[in-house]
């Protein structure tokens, strides 16, 4: 692991590192921020997955969550959204390839080769933060906007035990459904639908459902609402009678402007769960 670089931030530090990931067969990019409280012992995580286009730096340096994780005594993580490099495909949409890497194992060409990023995400970058620093990882949360939001939804139901809360900010509710995933799930995947509900938030919710509390954040004036489909997810955690928060937020966008208006009552929502028990 190499350090990129380290600045003092909210009494803590916050750290960008790069790695050989055996995962992606590529270098890979992650931000960490550590509280105060990591210089004494083991702190709780909070992962932060980000949206389509985004590498590790933009949640970093947009989001304003580490002043609120600073106060909670918790850690960030912000992975990047894909592997990147000269030898990995691309495709020309934004919304495919590098930087949208849907938080999936690949197993169609050309991606299967570098794009597994649900391997990354939950297994390989998980074992190498909990080795490298001091963090508690029976405590960890996860969050994420739009792309990621999908990417912590999806992450969460399926994983049972991991995250002890999950929340999102105007997340992909119904990918199978939508053209933000119908093209990325099929090509990364394939056509098979039984591989694309495991990928999908509605479905998931109403199969599983998710073992803790959830908030769910969406603007009323977010620009990709028809293509983020919040009414499907609503509508499945009613119906199972999930615990949870889902609110529409009237005059918001999907910017950062929007994740930094809530991210307090996101990063509040999970210290609750964090240091429960």
């Amino acid at each position: 692991m190499e350090t990129k670089s380290e600045n003092a931030c909210f009494g803590g530090v916050q750290g960008v590192y790069s790695h050989a990931s055996k995962a992606t067969g590529i270098d890979m990019t992650f931000g960490l921020f550590l509280p105060a409280e990591a210089r004494d012992g083991p702190v709780p995580v909070l992962w932060y997955l980000s949206g389509l286009t985004c590498t590790h730096e933009n949640a970093m340096t947009k989001a304003g969550a580490q002043g609120w994780a600073a106060e909670q005594g918790i850690a960030l993580v912000f992975p990047d959204t894909s592997p990147r490099g000269e030898d990995v495909a691309d495709d020309e949409a934004f919304d495919m390839g590098q930087g949208a890497g849907f938080y999936v194992d690949a197993t169609q060409d050309p991606w299967a080769k570098h794009f597994q990023m649900r391997s990354y995400v939950t297994e390989e970058l998980p074992a190498l933060i909990g080795a490298e620093f001091a963090l508690d990882m029976e405590r960890q949360a996860i969050t994420g906007h739009s792309m990621g939001g999908h990417g912590a939804l999806t992450l969460a139901m399926s994983l049972p035990g991991r995250f002890r809360s999950v929340s999102a900010f105007s997340p992909i509710c119904n990918p199978s459904a939508s053209d933000w995933g119908r093209k990325q799930l099929s090509g990364y995947l394939g056509d098979d639908d039984a591989a694309h509900a495991a990928h999908d938030a509605s479905r998931l919710m109403a199969e599983r459902g998710f073992d803790g509390p959830m908030l769910v954040d969406t603007g009323t004036n977010d620009q990709f609402l028809d293509l983020l489909m919040p009414e499907t997810l609503a509508e499945a955690a009613a119906k199972r009678r999930q615990q949870s928060i889902l609110r529409l937020q009237p005059g918001y966008d999907h910017s950062y402007f929007f994740v930094s208006s809530f991210m307090e009552d996101h990063v509040t929502f999970h210290a609750e769960a964090l240091y429960a028990g």
